[in-house]
């Protein structure tokens, strides 16, 4: 049988895991209402995070599928991906075009010498236009440096929520058929009868983890037969090598794996039995094989610092506390995480423990790890991110990112106004359909805390993504609104009395009956002043009763703190306080008198 390997690539929301559901569907593989995004965090923001593979049968062909995330935050996960297919389907909204994580994809597609399929999906869109969304894709393809043979690309017709696909638009559209029959008559067949008579050599791309079985490699075999029980080496660019012996051996089929006995050239399998596998090892039955270019990811371009939570409220809901406990889930993301960085070497620089500086792509990236180990029973605390500065040639280098904004007509004053204090700079403006595209390059540091900003001067109504452009000289001053921290002075129960009060002269982020503490955060200013009072504060009691004394209390509903939205809020002398029922704002130093110590530290040592 013969085998396709193919990626399905995007930007994020343009339908790609809509239209792999689809797939599956059609080829029988899965029951409907089954989707790839399988994990809760997946399901929950509507975005694929983690890739997955899967595989479809189709005219006596197996094609292996592998679904990637259109965000740039997860962008390791699409790299060692796109090192494993032939070919890539490019999914694309023919009404928005191609957008920032659509360049970004295709980027690195194009430089691993990979020929796409162009899919134009949701052409059911009152907006779509085919014809300009074909051009603008065109010239993507040519200012990308796509080589000449790349530029000849084919290109199909969608609605993928639909389950159909079409050659011309004036077709009529069934099903998906033309999109498995292009992939059928333009991607390499990558099995080769020639190949698997050569030794093994296959690479490891995912890794997985089973209860019973442990670490488990997803690899591609390039050449080569992998069997059950063999005895095999994995090498790695560094030089390290090791042996160990395949107890399992799986290969997909639609979302489930079958147990084989043996696999061939082309392949993309599961193995078991090698417990120190890992992403981007060659799998070899000779010692003295060569081994294949290792898999690189671009480098994080954010950082905080993890330590365990010490707050009062410590301990009350979590089951993992310890600061082992923390390095331990760190050094497990880190086998599977790939553009995740750790820094464990500072064994004392925490609040009661030890503090570990994590490095991520972005602050998507790094809320994941944060959401996954709060779901996963972990309490922690973590420090305000920040911008990784290199020194390239002797000058000073911040990230920037190239931001893509589409919004109503009415906000684009606001929006270029605070992109420009934050040292943004417009590259393209133009008008699509009573709304205005723009894009900017702006550094990162003055993205931090912008899209909390974003949501409220568009009310919601505009859309805005960013990729990682290129690290460039430090932009200089960055001017942000900067909002100030209402912080309580007393622990207690938070009362409607006080609340009532307080609101009027900030956001809240607490409501009557929540637990507080001394040092901890419950709103917002916006006079950018830290303010300090006692939510726990009541009513003096007398024995006078009047109609006006006791009236009711009307109170706004509080401002919703989610695990982004703290991030952005963050101030750099608070930290973020994770625990799987709460997420908290808190001072650093808790005590006004452990406040004031810390200041004269810091005087102290700036004067010297």
């Amino acid at each position: 049988m013969e085998i396709r390997n193919i990626a399905i690539i995007a930007h994020v929301d343009h339908g790609k895991t809509t239209l792999t559901d689809a797939i599956l569907k059609q080829t029988g593989m899965v029951e409907d209402g089954v989707s790839m995004d399988s994990n809760d965090l997946e399901r929950e923001r509507g975005i694929t995070i983690y890739a997955k593979n899967t595989s479809v049968f189709y005219k006596n062909t197996k094609i292996n599928i592998l679904d990637t995330p259109g965000h740039a935050d997860f962008g390791s996960e699409v790299e060692r991906v796109l090192r494993s297919v032939d070919s890539v389907l490019l999914v694309v909204d023919a009404a928005e075009g191609p957008m920032p994580q659509t360049k970004f994809v295709l980027k690195k597609s194009l430089e691993l010498g990979l020929k796409p399929i162009l899919i134009l999906n949701k052409i059911d869109k009152p907006t779509a236009n085919v014809k300009i969304a074909h051009d603008q894709v065109f010239e993507l393809f040519f200012d990308l440096g796509a080589s000449e043979e790349q530029l000849n690309f084919e290109t199909l017709y969608a609605i993928g929520r639909d389950g159909v696909a079409k050659k011309n638009m004036e077709d009529q559209a069934t099903d998906l058929s033309p999109i498995l029959d292009m992939v059928l008559e333009k991607v390499p067949p990558a099995s080769n009868p020639q190949k698997s008579a050569e030794q093994l050599q296959a690479q490891v791309f995912n890794l997985a983890y089973d209860n019973f079985l442990g670490r488990m490699g997803i690899c591609r075999i390039y050449s080569g037969t992998i069997r059950d029980g063999q005895q095999v080496f994995a090498k790695d660019n560094n030089g390290n090598i090791f042996s160990g012996k395949i107890t399992k051996l799986f290969t997909f089929e639609g979302m489930n794996k079958k147990e084989e006995k043996q696999a061939t050239t082309g392949d993309i399998v599961m193995i078991a039995g090698l417990p120190e596998i890992y992403i981007g090892q060659t799998i070899v039955e000779n010692e003295s094989a060569e081994i294949l270019p290792a898999i690189v990811v671009d480098e994080p371009t954010l950082s905080f610092n993890m330590f365990i939570n010490d707050s009062p409220f410590a301990g009350k809901t979590g089951k993992f506390l310890t600061s082992r406990q923390i390095r331990e889930r760190l050094e497990k993301e880190l086998e599977v995480n790939v553009g995740l960085r750790v820094d464990f070497s500072d064994p004392k620089g925490g609040p009661g423990g030890s503090k570990f500086k994590v490095y991520g792509r972005g602050e998507l990236h790094l809320s994941v790890l944060i959401e996954n180990m709060r779901r996963e029973g972990f309490e922690l605390a973590v420090s305000q991110p920040e911008v990784i500065i290199k020194n390239i040639d002797g000058v000073l280098c911040e990230p920037f990112e190239e931001v893509s904004i589409l919004a109503p007509e009415e906000f684009s004053g606001a929006i270029i106004e605070k992109l420009g204090n934050r040292k943004g700079i417009m590259n393209h403006m133009e008008k699509i359909h009573g709304q205005v595209k723009m894009i900017f390059i702006v550094p990162t540091r003055g993205l931090l805390g912008y899209r909390n900003e974003f949501i409220v001067d568009t009310k919601g109504e505009g859309i805005m993504t960013s990729v990682f452009s290129a690290f460039g000289p430090m932009a200089g001053e960055v001017k942000k609104t900067e909002y100030g921290s209402m912080v309580s002075m007393a622990t207690g129960k938070a009362l409607a009395f006080a609340l009532e009060n307080l609101q009027e002269r900030a956001v809240l982020y607490i409501e009557p009956g929540d637990e507080v503490y001394e040092g901890m955060v419950i709103g917002y200013t916006v006079k950018g002043e830290d303010m300090y009072v006692n939510p726990t504060k009541g009513k003096a009691l007398t024995n006078v009763r009047s109609k006006s004394s006791d009236g009711l209390v009307l109170l706004a509903p509080k401002f919703d703190l989610t695990l982004e939205k703290a991030m952005g809020m963050m101030r750099h002398d608070e930290y973020l306080e994770v625990t799987p029922t709460n997420i908290r704002l808190r001072k650093k130093y808790l005590t006004d008198n452990d406040r004031k110590k810390a200041e004269k530290i810091q005087k102290d040592s700036v004067s010297k």
